[in-house]
């Protein structure tokens, strides 16, 4: 499912997500990294270690739960967008999840969002607790939702959404509503037709924002149900490598 659609499997976010004991224990990172690509920021970012060190660029995050307090500069850091905090326990009835979000304009503290879940679609409302934006990095929405949902919220949607045309969909390609609704009227009706002629989804998040509001704008302007819509073709992303680097890396370290 990963590779078709670029949406982990419940599988897959199951392996990742932490045990009841150690969710109740306090807020806790998930990282939702399944791929080999050359990216490490979590790991070098991580003050306590809790990431465990890269013995090769490509390796898949391993993270020391144990060790982690949820301070999220992990999260600041993934260009990809694949780390998000929980606090199971943060009240008697909801969870508190730290998400990042990178869209204009933030919600308010106090507002009511909408749940999506990792396909985009509406799982339920979410209280806006806090709104931190780190300097130079990826703003961090915390949202408190009923704990029933906590492995399945993954972003939020404002209420408003997609009320104007100034917003942006796509920060990596600079695609604002407005235009996203032209090339809809101008006949491109899929998100692989979209992608091609704007380049959408094929920055460093590769479509995990955006691909599911262009899918919802879709849904709205031509009257398709969310469900019936293609995502369009995924593919894994990918990092640009030095040569420098290459000349380095000779073949005695290299792995069989």
């Amino acid at each position: 499912m990963l590779e078709k659609t670029g949406i982990p499997s419940a599988e897959q976010v199951e392996s990742v997500f932490p045990d009841t004991d150690r969710l109740k224990k306090g807020p806790v990172a998930v990282i939702e990294c399944f791929q080999t690509i050359p990216c490490n920021p979590c790991a070098t970012s991580c003050p306590r270690g809790a990431i465990l060190p890269f013995e090769d660029i490509n390796d898949i995050p391993v993270i020391d739960r144990d060790k982690c307090n949820g301070c999220a500069l992990c999260m600041m850091k993934c260009p990809g967008l694949a780390i998000m905090v929980v606090d199971l326990d943060w009240s008697d009835m909801r969870a508190l999840v730290k998400l990042t979000y990178e869209f204009r304009p933030l919600p308010e503290k106090g507002s009511i969002v909408r749940a999506l879940d990792r396909a985009g679609k509406p799982i339920g409302d979410a209280e806006v607790i806090n709104v931190v934006v780190p300097q130079s990095k990826t703003p961090i929405v915390s949202i408190a939702v009923d704990k029933s949902l906590i492995k399945r919220v993954r972003n939020i949607g404002l209420k408003n959404d997609f009320t104007g045309g100034d917003g942006i969909i796509c920060r990596c390609s600079d695609i604002t509503v407005e235009s996203l609704r032209e090339y809809i009227r101008d006949g491109y009706t899929s998100v692989d037709e979209i992608k091609r002629v704007t380049r959408l989804g094929m920055g460093p998040c590769q479509g995990r924002t955006c691909v599911p509001l262009v899918i919802r704008e879709l849904s709205r302007m031509l009257k398709i149900p969310m469900e019936r819509l293609n995502p369009g073709t995924y593919r894994p992303s990918v990092m640009s490598v030095k040569l420098g680097a290459l000349a380095e890396y000779s073949e005695s370290e290299a792995k069989p």
